[in-house]
């Protein structure tokens, strides 16, 4: 891989899917040896860097959201794209697949606007409202269980999470960062913690109500991607613009509730 990577995500046990800034979406696969990575297709659709790439739940598709302002369906086994949507109007700068439904996505921009996305309907994007944030959001992801809860984070450092069956804009959000949230991720807890990372260098884990249980600052500058363990619900890894990867784990008081 020789352009930087903005984004990664597991397809398989062996197969890797990247969000390149040279504008391509690439597949890898460990080698048997697992000694090394081989590319199973490199292809250069967007325009401008990939930004973010989900696999969708059954794992022959993807999407993947660029700075071009598109979003675009991929078929991994065709080494194609699908279709090309356009509905934001700004780079779009996340995109989260539903984890229990292959027809839903997320998309976020710095259009300011949230977009919930089923590609069974003839107008697929519906704009999410974001109560009263005037602010573009940065990142998105889905609650692992429950299919209507999501979580976003915000250029202001705000994090958001809101339920999709209440049709209100109201939103549950906290000051989590000092600058722009730059990735989120649940825990597989049946009552998950919700990951962030940000601009501000720092790791926060908070409850499903936002409170703050676990925070590290050990990176030295921009935190990128954060990844829980599929092994160890307690255990995750966050990568930085340091050259570092590193490992964390959240201990919890037996006394915390995270319902």
């Amino acid at each position: 891989m020789q352009a930087g990577v903005a984004d990664t995500c597991w397809v398989s046990d062996r197969e890797i899917l990247v969000a390149s800034d040279s504008g391509a979406v690439e597949l890898w696969e460990v080698a048997e040896n697992e000694t090394a990575m081989v590319s199973k297709f490199c292809k250069y659709e967007h325009d401008d860097i990939v930004t973010k790439v989900s696999v969708l739940c059954g794992a022959t598709q993807a999407v993947s959201s660029s700075l071009d302002c598109s979003v675009k369906i991929w078929d991994l086994e065709h080494k194609t794209v699908l279709i090309s949507y356009q509905a934001h109007s700004a780079p779009v700068t996340g995109v989260s697949a539903c984890p229990s439904n292959d027809n839903l996505f997320l998309s976020c921009a710095q259009d300011r606007r949230l977009l919930l996305w089923d590609r069974r309907n003839s107008k697929p994007a519906l704009r999410i409202e974001m109560g009263l944030l005037r602010c573009s959001p940065t990142t998105v992801t889905w609650h692992p269980q429950k299919e209507q809860v999501i979580a976003f984070g915000t250029e202001n450092g705000i994090v958001g999470v809101k339920s999709l069956q209440k049709q209100s804009d109201s939103v549950l959000t906290s000051a989590v960062h000092s600058r722009t949230v730059s990735g989120l991720q649940f825990s597989s807890h049946s009552c998950p913690l919700l990951a962030s990372v940000s601009e501000d260098c720092s790791l926060a884990v908070v409850d499903i109500n936002l409170s703050e249980v676990f925070r590290n600052k050990s990176h030295k500058d921009f935190v990128r991607s954060v990844c829980w363990s599929p092994l160890n619900s307690d255990v995750l890894s966050t990568a930085g613009w340091d050259h570092q990867v590193l490992h964390h784990t959240v201990a919890l008081d037996k006394d915390v509730d995270t319902a």
